[in-house]
């Protein structure tokens, strides 16, 4: 793997760690609004908090991506002086951001559902019944 490669690389993990956290801000948001209301009573209701918070970080992230990809793909297309670093750069950035979207919308939700219902909602469960 070349320089240019490595650059792209470090670039997508600052891209993909700032939304990646934003995904969990939106979901602990949803959830701690909902136990405030008192709305965590069972497993289904956590995946219904899990889904509102999700589905409102959808939009913001499809727009980085499709901002990324719009400002990549003429990167890709270059045929000039340095275009050969600069695709380098720009090819781990495209399947990696594609990745990040869904992995940020269909494994990260996943990943905090098992462990807030794991590890916190189910014993509140069991201590209130």
């Amino acid at each position: 793997m070349s320089i240019g490669v490595w650059v792209g690389l470090i670039a997508l993990l600052g891209v993909d760690a700032e939304t990646g956290v934003f995904m969990l801000l939106y979901l602990d948001l949803a959830y701690d609004q909902a136990k405030r209301e008192g709305r965590l009573k069972s497993l289904k209701d956590l995946q219904e908090v899990i889904r509102y918070g999700a589905v409102r970080r959808l939009r913001p992230k499809f727009m980085t991506v499709a901002t990324m990809f719009l400002g990549l793909i003429p990167i890709l297309w270059s045929i000039g002086a340095g275009a050969d670093v600069m695709k380098r750069i720009a090819a781990p950035l495209i399947g990696g951001i594609f990745t990040s979207f869904l992995l940020e919308l269909l494994v990260y939700p996943a990943i905090y559902q098992i462990w807030k219902w794991n590890f916190e909602l189910k014993k509140k469960i069991a201590t209130e019944a």
